[in-house]
C-alpha cells in the first residue's frame, strides 16, 4: 500500500486555486505603504497563514459526521445563539452590532454562519431530494434559513442577511423545485419586501436601496461612496495606474479600500485587463469548487459543494456590483481577497471541507448522478 502523508489527501489545486485572488488582495494592501504596527497588510498575512493551516487541517478531518442530525442541529442552534448573545455582548462598529470584540481581533459570527445554513440546507434536501416538489419542504427549509437571516438583519447587517437568503434560494432551485412554487415564493417575497420596506427598514436603507435605483441622487451623502468607487475603477482605464498609484484609493476618496470597495482600489491600479484576469481567478475557483461537488460520494457533498459556490458567487456579484455602482452598498467582502479574518477563516473551513469530501469521493457517471440527485 503507498503510504499516506499529512498532505497526501489534501486537494492542491483547490488550494492554488484561491492563492492568486489572495495575493491581489495583499498587494493591493501593501500599496497603501506602512501603516502603524501590522498595519492592514501585517494583519491580513497573518490570517492568510492561519487561514491555509485550518485549510490543511480540515481537509484530513473525515466530515461525513456532518450528515448526522444531532450533529447538524447542535451546530446550527449553537451559531443562532452565538448570533443572540450579539444583541448583549456584541460590539457596535458602522452602525451594526455584528461583532464580538477580544481587544486584539474581533469576530462576527454571521460569516460562520452561512456555512452552517449550507450545512443544514444540504443536510435538509440530500434526505428530502425526491419529496421537494411538495411545498411543505419549501417552507420548511426556508425556515433554517429565515431565523439567521432576521438574527442578521436585526443587527442591522442588510448584505450578510442577503447572502443568506442567495443561499437558501439557489440551494432550493438546485434540489428541484417547481415553477410553480418558484412563483408563489416570489410573491411572498415582494410581500416580505415590502412590509420590510414599511416596518423594518431604517432610512439609511432606504436611502441606499433608492440609490440603487438612482446612484448620482446623493453624491455627497449616501452615494457618495458608490460614486467615489466608480470613478476609481473607471480611472483604471485598460491597464491601470499602476501599483501604488491609485489617487482615489491613496488620496482617500475612496472609503473602506480594504474590505467593501478593495475591488475599485484594485481596479484602478491594474485597470480592466487586471479586473479581467482576477475575474478568470474567480471562475476557476468556482470551476474546482464545483467539479468537488459533482464527483461528491452522496447527495449531501454535491448540495454543500453546490451551496459554497453559490455563497462564492452572490459574494462576488453584489460586491463587484455595488464597486461599479450596479448594486446598493451593503458591506459585503470579496471572498479571499477583502481585509478581515473572520470571512477568511469560514471560507478557508468551507474550502478544507470540500477538499476533505473530495478526499472520499467517487466518481458518478453523468446519467446515475442525474438518477441520484433529482430522483428520476
Amino acid at each position: 500500500m503507498p503510504r499516506t502523508t499529512f498532505f497526501s489527501q489534501i486537494d492542491w489545486v483547490l488550494a492554488i486555486c484561491v492563492v492568486p485572488i489572495i495575493a491581489a488582495g495583499l498587494i493591493t494592501m501593501k500599496s497603501f505603504g506602512v501603516e502603524e504596527g501590522l498595519g492592514v497588510f501585517g494583519k491580513q498575512l497573518i490570517w492568510v497563514v492561519v487561514g491555509f493551516g485550518i485549510f490543511f487541517i480540515f481537509s484530513k478531518i473525515d466530515f461525513r459526521f456532518l450528515k448526522r442530525t444531532d450533529v447538524v442541529v447542535t451546530l446550527f442552534a449553537f451559531f443562532c445563539g452565538l448570533l443572540l448573545l450579539l444583541f448583549i455582548l456584541g460590539h457596535t462598529a458602522k452602525g451594526a452590532q455584528s461583532w464580538f470584540d477580544f481587544g486584539g481581533f474581533s469576530f462576527q459570527p454571521s460569516d460562520m454562519m452561512k456555512i452552517v445554513v449550507i450545512i443544514i440546507l444540504a443536510k435538509y434536501f440530500s434526505r428530502r431530494h425526491v419529496e421537494i416538489a411538495h411545498m411543505k419542504h419549501i417552507f420548511i427549509s426556508a425556515l433554517y434559513a429565515f431565523i439567521p437571516f432576521t438574527l442578521v438583519f436585526l443587527q442591522p447587517d442588510f448584505g450578510s442577511a442577503i447572502i443568506i437568503l442567495f443561499i437558501w434560494f439557489g440551494m432550493a432551485l438546485i434540489s428541484g423545485i417547481s415553477r410553480k412554487h418558484l412563483i408563489v415564493v416570489c410573491m411572498l417575497g415582494l410581500v416580505a419586501f415590502g412590509s420590510l420596506w414599511l416596518f423594518v427598514f431604517q432610512p439609511y436603507q432606504k436611502a441606499r436601496i433608492l440609490n440603487f435605483v438612482h446612484p448620482l441622487r446623493d453624491i455627497r451623502g449616501t452615494g457618495y461612496n458608490a460614486y467615489q468607487s466608480v470613478i476609481a475603477v473607471g480611472s483604471g482605464e485598460f491597464l491601470g495606474k499602476g501599483i501604488g498609484h491609485g489617487t482615489q484609493s491613496h488620496l482617500q476618496f475612496l472609503p473602506e479600500y480594504e474590505t467593501d470597495f478593495i475591488f475599485a482600489a484594485f481596479a484602478e491600479e491594474w485597470g480592466f485587463l487586471g479586473a479581467i484576469l482576477l475575474l478568470i481567478f474567480y471562475a476557476v475557483l468556482l470551476w474546482r469548487v464545483l467539479d468537488t461537488a459533482l464527483h461528491g460520494s452522496s447527495n449531501f457533498e454535491i448540495l454543500f459543494g453546490v451551496g459554497f459556490a453559490i455563497f462564492i458567487m452572490s459574494h462576488i456579484l453584489i460586491n463587484i456590483g455595488m464597486n461599479i455602482g450596479l448594486m446598493p452598498v451593503t458591506g459585503i467582502t470579496l471572498p479571499f481577497m477583502s481585509y478581515g479574518g473572520s470571512h477568511l477563516v469560514a471560507e478557508f473551513m468551507a474550502l478544507g471541507i470540500l477538499s476533505s469530501m473530495r478526499s472520499y469521493s467517487r466518481a458518478v457517471h453523468r446519467d446515475d448522478l442525474r438518477h441520484e440527485f433529482v430522483g428520476y
